[in-house]
């Protein structure tokens, strides 16, 4: 798994590539750690149209994730393209809780209307 993150206001971009599961959640969790510690992150945009698997150590990662933003009063939004991991979200009721999008500049867009 690859995760690489950047600024791009008014939000924190992390892009993940490769199997979001039990070998490559830890390293997700940690990522999202230290992009969440930041002050500066109060918004995250999390894409996974990179992501052909995840499991639930992945989507736990991702629910704490976004416990911790929305506790913290920002707003996270996931990219999702259509396949596996949209169905997943579906499924498991989480769309009705995650904000999602189909592309980063999207999600972008969304949250730059919001802060202005």
């Amino acid at each position: 798994m690859v995760v690489k993150y950047w600024r791009e206001d008014p939000c924190t971009v992390v892009r993940v590539v490769g199997d979001l599961d039990v070998a490559g959640a830890p390293r997700l969790r940690a990522e999202l750690d230290h992009v969440l510690a930041r002050s500066d992150s109060a918004n995250v945009v999390i894409d996974l149209t990179e992501v052909p698997f995840c499991d639930s150590v992945g989507l736990g990662v991702l629910v704490s994730a976004f416990n911790h933003v929305h506790h913290s009063r920002g707003r996270m939004i996931l990219v999702l393209k259509d396949g596996m991991i949209r169905h997943l979200f579906t499924i498991t009721n989480l769309d009705r809780h995650f904000e999602t999008v189909s592309s980063v500049e999207e999600a972008c867009s969304a949250l730059s209307a919001a802060a202005a």
